[in-house]
């Protein structure tokens, strides 16, 4: 039987591409995963953010954050073929624990302005 993991694929595409080439190069990578046997789930488009340092000579990126379940070996490609991309800057595939929420759903989910004391 496959072990199949909840993961966060996180990507960063250069922010000065036009943004039907990142739809579509989110949409290939969602398309993959799913030709593989894997599950994409929720797409996340978070838009053009500032970076805190630069980057490749570059000061912001555009974020999309992908919900994936699959086995090992299916992430391991997906990692593959975005670390050979020209328009991804930095990608991080990260396995979520089990029933834990999304990064992205969490940081959606804080509240504007909230502060830990």
């Amino acid at each position: 039987m496959p072990l199949v993991r909840p993961y966060e694929v996180v990507i960063i595409f250069d922010a000065t591409l036009d943004e039907t080439v990142i739809r579509e190069t989110t949409d290939a990578v969602v398309e993959f995963v799913r030709s593989r046997g894997g599950s994409p789930g929720h797409v996340d488009r978070w838009g053009r953010r500032p970076f805190a340092y630069e980057l490749k000579h570059r000061t912001e990126g555009y974020y999309v954050f992908i919900e994936v379940n699959g086995e090992p070996a299916l992430l391991a490609e997906v990692d593959r073929m975005l670390s050979l991309s020209d328009d991804v800057l930095r990608h991080r595939v990260l396995r979520r624990p089990e029933g834990r929420q999304p990064a992205a759903a969490a940081a959606a989910a804080e509240p504007k302005g909230a502060t830990a004391e």
